[in-house]
Order: structure tokens, then C-alpha cells, then sequence
């Protein structure tokens, strides 16, 4: 790639996309690159201004998604890090970066976030025998359903990769953890809470004791979000030089996880415990949600929360991550969480 790398990132003050776009600010290299940022309010882009980050307004709703073609058609490396599950953007942004390959004759690199939920079963929270899956079984990930969670975009990528025109790296973690620093948390701009915690933490909060589905046996990977960010940049380094150094494609699944899986009713028990702490709970305890508590609080949604998604991160491992923050770390990650989303109100 030429000496200045132009990057376009989408996800660039959410949870996981904030503190990947730290890694990139402070890298030693950082003077090089050229970060294009998509933003949805000129507020926050100001901010990013300040830190050397260029923005573009608009959202993945929006009607016309052609600036995403055009800022992608002038990206050495795209970064994407939100929606995983909205192809019209996906789309949209690999028509830009084959115009980019056309215009080149070099094929331009795409990280794209993905997630676990890809191999998710429908256990209800009534087991957690789910066969752990490693992101070397190539076979058993590209036949997965297009129907499969996140597939309907992953698809699409991998075909791109396969045609030729991108070099495409799915980073795929199970439950994201932990409490974010850096810049864009110092700026006031970076989204602090988990994605998946929340979802339980609020009907907890409203219940005053920590809920389960089913039997709560149900088990996901999880990695610390700090740790995760590291993933994305050592992959990153290793395909600027080189992209085949890495797999890509129908190789590029990348599973992000630290030796680690929880439980429902673990995590229930550790916001049951948090709510007892900070005076808002009624037993260290949880019990189970009732089917009306589930209708009410998530609607038909509910099994999604209730499911199996065990992973191993053998391609990262492989390229040299190495993630130490385990379960004691995610279930001490609970309780901060609780104590801010009282803080907002309980949702």
C-alpha cells in the first residue's frame, strides 16, 4: 500500500469500534494513516476532528447509500464495526471498493465485524451441550444457512473476497465484556455499555433481581473488549504489508474469545449480586423469568437471548493474540454495568 494509507470506518464511537479506532490512533504508524470516519451527528465529528479523524455524515438507514460507495471507492482498508446484520450498507459499501480494485488493479482490504451468533443453536436456556467450534473448520462455517444470524451480510463479503476484488477478514466474537478507555471515551463520544449485558440488566433492574430464561444453563465465549480491539490490530498490521498472510474469504473467520464461557444463570446471578450491592435488589439470588416477563420485557426476541454459542479463536491465537482477562474479569464487569444503566434510568 502506498505510503499514506487511506482507511474508511464505519462503528467509530460504538462500544467495539471506539476502542479499535484507539488502536489505530495510537499506533506508531498513526502519522500515516488518513481516517475517514462515518458519523451520524457533525457534533461528534467535530470531536473526531480534534484527534486527527476526518468524518462523513449519515447513517446505515439512510435512504441513499451512495456516499458509502464513495468514501469506500477511495479506502485502502475499510473497517467496519457496526450492523452486522444490515446488507444494504454491506452492499453498498463493496460496490465503492470495487470501483476502488478497478481503478487500482489492487485488491483493497476489508475488515468487517461479524458475530458468533453465526453457530448459536435454540437451546432456550435449557442446556449448554453446544459443540465448541473453531474458526479453522472452514467447511462447517461456510456452509452455514444464509438464514444463520449475520450470514445474510457475511455471505455477500466472502463472495466479494472470492471474485477477487476485496480481501475480506471477519472478526466474529461471541459476548464482548469489560469497560472501554481512551480518547473517544475521554471526549465523551465512544458508547461505554456492552451490547449483550444491557438486554438483561434492564428487566433486572425493573424486577429487582436478576432473571434467567429456561434452566439458565444456556453458555457463550465471551473476551474482553480491550482484548478484542487488539485483535483487529494485529490483523490489521499483518495485512497491510501482506494480505495472504492471513486468511481471508472463506478463511477469514475470526473468532474472538478468551477461554472463557458463561452461563444465563451466572450472569444472572452476578446482576442479582450487583443489585443487592447498590440497595436496588431484593435477593443475591436470581430466579427465573416468568413467560410473561418475557413477552413483556423482549417480546418474540427471547430465545435469542437464550442461546448457545461456543467458539475458539485458533486463527488469532495463530497470529499471536493472546487474551489473559478471563471469568472473573466478565463477571467483575457486571456490576459497573449495572450501576450505569441505574444511573440512566434503568434502560
Amino acid at each position: 500500500m502506498s505510503s499514506e494509507l487511506n482507511i474508511f470506518f464505519t462503528g467509530a464511537t460504538g462500544y467495539i469500534g471506539g476502542t479499535v479506532l484507539t488502536r489505530l490512533l495510537q499506533h506508531p504508524d498513526a502519522a500515516s494513516f488518513q481516517i475517514t470516519a462515518l458519523v451520524r451527528s457533525a457534533e461528534k465529528g467535530e470531536k473526531l476532528k480534534t484527534l486527527g479523524v476526518d468524518f462523513i455524515l449519515g447513517s446505515y438507514t439512510d435512504e441513499n447509500l451512495g456516499f458509502l460507495t464513495e468514501a469506500a471507492s477511495k479506502a485502502d482498508v475499510v473497517i467496519a464495526v457496526t450492523d452486522s446484520d444490515n446488507l444494504p450498507p454491506a452492499s453498498a459499501i463493496l460496490a465503492g471498493m470495487k470501483i476502488k480494485y478497478e481503478k487500482s488493479g489492487k485488491a483493497p482490504v476489508l475488515i468487517h465485524t461479524s458475530g458468533s451468533a453465526i453457530i448459536m443453536d435454540d437451546a432456550r436456556g435449557l442446556h449448554g451441550d453446544l459443540a465448541v467450534v473453531s474458526d479453522l473448520e472452514v467447511d462447517k462455517l461456510n456452509a452455514l444457512p444464509v438464514q444463520a444470524l449475520h450470514r445474510n451480510v457475511d455471505i455477500p463479503i466472502i463472495e466479494a473476497d472470492k471474485a477477487g476484488y476485496v480481501k475480506a477478514y471477519l472478526i466474529t466474537p461471541g459476548t464482548v465484556f469489560g469497560v472501554p478507555s481512551g480518547p473517544l471515551v475521554d471526549l465523551g463520544i465512544q458508547h461505554k455499555s456492552s451490547m449483550q449485558l444491557p438486554y438483561l440488566i434492564g428487566p433486572a433492574i425493573a424486577r429487582k433481581q436478576g432473571g434467567y430464561i429456561g434452566k439458565g444453563l444456556s453458555k457463550w465465549s465471551a473476551v474482553h473488549v480491550e482484548e478484542a480491539a487488539d485483535l483487529y490490530r494485529i490483523i490489521f498490521d499483518i495485512i497491510r504489508s501482506n494480505p495472504d498472510a492471513a486468511g481471508h474469504g472463506p478463511e477469514g473467520y475470526y473468532f474472538v474469545e478468551n477461554n472463557t464461557e458463561y452461563s444465563g444463570i451466572e450472569a444472572a446471578r452476578a446482576i442479582s449480586e450487583a443489585l443487592v450491592d447498590l440497595g436496588v435488589g431484593t435477593s443475591p439470588e436470581p430466579s427465573p423469568f416468568s413467560q410473561e416477563e418475557l413477552d413483556t420485557f423482549y417480546g418474540n426476541l427471547w430465545p435469542l437471548l437464550a442461546t448457545n454459542s461456543l467458539v475458539k479463536a485458533d486463527r488469532g491465537r495463530a497470529l499471536g493474540w493472546s487474551p489473559k482477562q478471563g471469568k472473573a474479569e466478565f463477571l467483575a464487569s457486571v456490576k459497573p454495568e449495572v450501576e450505569a444503566l441505574i444511573a440512566k434510568g434503568g434502560n
